[in-house]
């Protein structure tokens, strides 16, 4: 028990490099009480709105919260959109310093509707095309820079397939941490997903896996579940995988544990935002070099804790520490 508080109390010594597509996670709350004269939709009375840090800054919130330093690079939109990720940023502590403002892009707001503690509906506003090359080249050299000059313990890819990482940019950035050292966490989607070859620890959910290698096969299957897996580690070079199961929990998978880590029983009210919180668990493990199965117990007990609350939240450590002892990890 000793051991997990002195864990969690050594997080603060680290500084986490986390790079990816960010974006503003907008909150519209009201209550339904009738349904649209309109159309055959709910009418939602909104008395209540909210932006909040979403994507990749919700990993850096999620790194902060944990007491590590967290260093978020990123382009964004040069438009309102953008100004108010970066009052969100400054309210929020979390420095500015690696963000890009880019006059070609449009900051990525995804709006979600919620009635009661229901979501309605969520509008997106963005652009999917990647990130040119001058804003490219400016992340990578602030990176570069940041690396040179301060202790970056883990890195983090954070893709939501948005644009701001690219498959040449992945390679250079992989370059950079084998040269100094730096272990490598990936949260992949569809676009990259083969593009992360040699990063230390590989994220996807089942449905990113499957998708990612275009291929179908029983996730009930423990054997088959790890034959996949074991077959795309080797073909990527890539040292581990956390596999996020949903209800059924987490897979871990490493040169020396094989391991299916089952879910706590819990009131789920909304998963939006459990797969940066796992990510950003699960990368501070890795900078501690903990046991991988102590890394997935971790990182699937915090999943699934932030899944209580409604809308995107970064994790409570105290309430993870609070678990952790209480469940023995």
């Amino acid at each position: 028990m000793a051991d997990i508080q002195d864990i969690f109390k050594s997080f603060s010594k680290l500084n986490v490099l986390i790079i990816g597509d960010v974006m503003i996670d907008a909150y519209m709350w009201g209550n339904v009480n009738r349904i649209s004269p309109e159309a055959p939709v709910p009418i939602v009375a909104v008395n209540k709105k909210e932006n909040r840090l979403g994507g990749a800054a919700n990993v850096a919130l999620n790194i902060q919260a944990m007491g590590a330093t967290a260093l978020l690079c990123a382009v964004i939109g040069d438009d309102e959109g953008g100004k108010t990720f970066l009052d969100l940023l400054k309210k929020q502590k979390l420095s500015a310093a690696g963000i890009i403002k880019s006059k070609a892009r449009v900051t990525t707001v995804k709006t979600r509707i919620i009635g009661g503690n229901h979501q309605m509906l969520r509008v997106d506003e963005e652009i999917e095309t990647p990130v040119g090359a001058a804003d490219t080249a400016a992340l990578f050299g602030f990176i570069k820079k940041l690396v040179a000059d301060k202790k970056v313990d883990v890195i983090i890819f954070e893709d939501y397939d948005k644009g701001c990482i690219t498959p040449e940019f992945i390679k250079s950035v992989v370059a950079l941490a084998k040269q100094k050292n730096i272990p490598t966490v990936v949260d992949p989607k569809k676009k990259n997903f083969m593009a992360y070859t040699g990063v230390t620890l590989f994220k996807p959910n089942l449905k990113e896996l499957k998708e990612g290698l275009k291929i179908e096969f029983d996730s009930n299957n423990i054997r088959e579940l790890s034959a996949v897996t074991d077959k795309f580690l080797k073909k990527q070079n890539i040292d581990s995988a956390l596999i996020t199961l949903s209800e059924k929990g987490v897979y871990i998978n490493t040169k020396k544990t094989k391991t299916l880590i089952p879910a706590h029983l819990r009131d789920i009210t909304d998963v939006s935002g459990a797969g940066d919180t796992v990510v950003s668990i699960a990368a501070l493990c890795l900078a501690k070099q903990l046991p991988a199965d102590t890394t997935a117990k971790l990182a699937n007990l915090a999943g699934g804790l932030v899944c209580e609350k409604v809308g995107v939240v970064p994790i409570d450590k105290s309430e993870l520490l609070r678990e952790a002892l209480r469940l023995k990890i």
